[in-house]
């Protein structure tokens, strides 16, 4: 295998525990537990919610928000390794 290929099958592993990661950070974000959140696209409150602080007194999330940049940051690093290789 090439090292391009195992950073292919690295970047499909580390994507698949995106989904629950996003979803809790869009309930807190966007104050519901409806599982539709998962499915509308609203990305607007969520970006606004990634890099400020929307809910300061909120430790849930500054906790999920803190969790949720570093995996996206890793997952960008990731990327741009396997774009570059």
């Amino acid at each position: 295998m090439t090292s391009k290929t195992i950073l292919l099958i690295v970047l499909f592993i580390w994507g698949i525990p995106s989904s629950f990661i996003r979803s809790k950070f869009r309930k807190i974000v966007y104050q519901t537990n409806h599982w539709t959140i998962n499915i509308k696209p609203l990305f607007i409150k969520e970006i606004i919610a990634l890099f400020s602080n929307m809910f300061p007194e909120n430790s849930d999330y500054i906790k999920t928000r803190n969790y949720y940049r570093i995996y996206l940051l890793i997952y960008l690093v990731i990327f741009i390794i396997y774009y570059n290789s």
